[in-house]
């Protein structure tokens, strides 16, 4: 058992409410998340369902200390795995996301390529929480 901080306690606890709220939006808004998976992909919406159940089930493993390692690698392997389709939505910023509300713009060019170093933020943030952060220090 490692020991955690209050502090890192919450952090670990937000992002794994962050996965599961992705997640469940992956079947409540699977049409809107299938309108950017690239074209070279197949099985659009199959691939939703597959990204939103390993999204939540991460998220859930995340809160059980016996699992959060497992949990958490598994959300750097996601985070890698879906990096390509950000970049190919940056560099086709003429896709348009099916189901957007009416006063939510579609995204900019330049905020397609803001998100991108998200996800190395996001990279870091499970990094914490594999058990390699006593080596790392």
């Amino acid at each position: 058992m490692t020991y955690e901080t209050k502090l890192q306690r919450a952090s670990r606890r937000l992002l794994a409410a962050l996965m599961v709220t992705m997640g469940v939006l992956h079947f409540m808004a699977a049409d809107t998340f299938a309108s950017i998976v690239p074209d070279y992909l197949p099985w659009h919406l199959p691939l939703v369902y597959v990204s939103g159940i390993a999204e939540a089930g991460l998220g859930v493993l995340l809160l059980s200390e016996s699992t959060r390692w497992l949990a958490a690698r598994g959300c750097i392997a996601l985070f890698l795995a879906v990096f390509p389709a950000n970049i190919y939505w940056a560099m086709h910023p003429e896709l348009r996301v099916a189901g957007l509300p009416a006063w939510l713009p579609q995204p900019t060019e330049t905020a397609l390529w803001l998100r991108l170093p998200l996800q190395l933020v996001l990279i870091a943030w499970a990094l914490r929480f594999t058990g390699r952060e006593r080596r790392l220090r």
